[in-house]
């Protein structure tokens, strides 16, 4: 038997009571706005994200949970002892109850908080809570030497799941920089590759996309309505800004009158995201490069460029060129705005890129399929045991808050 075990048999063998927060805690909002975030505050700052930022005032010194009012409700807590900043939108509980510990009342809200509000609510999204509904979730109370052993229990499996992820995030992340290095190698096109200094002895040729053919826009004219009961695929922002190449087996549908003139995208087509909220993230490209019957139109905030001459670019090489550090940079400096950024596709026609022979076009596209492949072969595995890892922790934690409840 366990230490665990061994206190609630002799604790509290028949059960324990449940209590509503408001009997056990204070609940409250910061005042505090973004307007009060600086880089280096010196205290925390609290608001509706999992990102916490930094203020150089402070509101509260004590220990707290915090919970976002708006976005991520049930899936964001913190944990907090000492001085901190809060957000006009972020909630606060403070224990007012000796007997309860707030570790133990954050593990139980992390772990029932979500199914709680959704219980409680019209619809299964629930995009704002207000103040009566965390004062009614139910705590369960145990003895505080039984919260005590539950804290030190999930504290340790707490640590020892964030340092496992740590190592499998590290490792991800190498082996990303890794694909990005040799592939960002091979397409510089420079002496120092042994494989590019064979395949190309001559001077590869470098082209502006103006050059190179013309841009064009997505859909247009289109209501919402549009795509609630469309007959024609299209492709969203999404599929170009993940994919290197668009993913065709989509069921993304857009209403196209018989007559209607739009444009569509073809084989070999680059695509690009228009704007974004950074310039790095401006001008993401994927490629077109599955030939097919179906006809495809590009959501509105992308664009597509399409070469005049079919023959001087592979598609599936202008998904990796057009992914690669040297392009990406020049992309990003066409890029214009300041809370927005947005694409100019006058400036986008001076971008330069190379164009190899088409045989070694052929031979980076294998090399790089492979590495692509056995990136993504990891990946999947690493993210599998990242989620195992979390799924085993979230049942521990659900059995040890999981209580049978006394009346009386």
């Amino acid at each position: 038997m366990s230490r665990l075990d061994e206190l609630i048999a002799e604790l509290c063998p028949s059960g324990v009571k449940y209590v509503p927060l408001k009997q056990i805690a204070e609940v409250g909002t910061g005042s505090s706005d973004r307007v009060n975030a600086v880089d280096d505050g010196e205290y925390p700052f609290y608001v509706r994200s999992k990102n916490i930022l930094r203020s150089n005032r402070y509101l509260f010194d004590e220990e707290a949970i915090i919970i976002p009012g708006e976005g991520g409700i049930g899936d964001i807590f913190h944990y907090v002892n000492g001085k901190y900043d809060l957000h006009q939108r972020a909630y606060r509980i403070h224990l007012i109850d000796p007997n309860v510990n707030t570790k133990f009342t954050y593990y139980c809200l992390s772990a029932n908080f979500k199914k709680f509000i959704i219980m409680k609510a019209v619809n299964a999204t629930v995009t704002s809570i207000r103040k009566p509904m965390i004062e009614n979730f139910q705590i369960p109370l145990p003895p505080l030497p039984v919260q005590q052993e539950i804290v030190r229990i999930l504290d340790n499996f707490t640590e020892l799941t964030a340092e496992l992820t740590a190592e499998l995030t590290a490792e991800l992340t190498a082996r990303r920089k890794q694909y990005e290095y040799y592939r960002d190698l091979l397409l510089t096109f420079g002496d120092e590759v042994e494989l590019i200094a064979e395949l190309c002895p001559d001077e590869v040729p470098y082209k502006t996309l103006g050059e190179l053919g013309y841009f064009y826009g997505g859909l247009s004219g289109k209501s919402k309505e549009d795509f609630t009961n469309g007959n024609a695929k299209f492709i969203t922002y999404m599929n170009v800004f993940t994919n290197l190449a668009i993913d065709t087996d989509i069921s993304d549908l857009v209403r196209i009158g018989e007559n209607e003139k739009q444009n569509t995208v073809q084989y070999g087509d680059i695509l690009f995201t228009g704007s974004s909220e950074t310039p790095d993230e401006c001008g993401m490209s994927s490629v077109l490069t599955e030939v097919s019957d179906e006809k495809f139109y590009l959501n509105s905030f992308c664009f597509g460029f399409r070469l005049k001459d079919n023959n001087l670019l592979l598609p599936d090489f202008s998904k990796y060129l057009f992914r690669s550090q040297n392009i990406r940079k020049q992309i990003k400096r066409t890029a214009n705005g300041v809370t927005r950024f947005n694409v100019s596709k006058k400036k986008m026609e001076q971008v330069v890129i190379p164009l190899p022979p088409l045989p070694v076009q052929q031979e980076i596209v294998r090399i790089l399929d492979n590495f692509t492949e056995l990136t993504a072969e990891l990946t999947a595995e690493l993210t599998a045991e990242l989620t195992a890892r979390r799924k085993q922790y979230e049942y521990y934690r659900d059995k040890l808050l999981s209580f049978k409840e006394v009346t009386g």
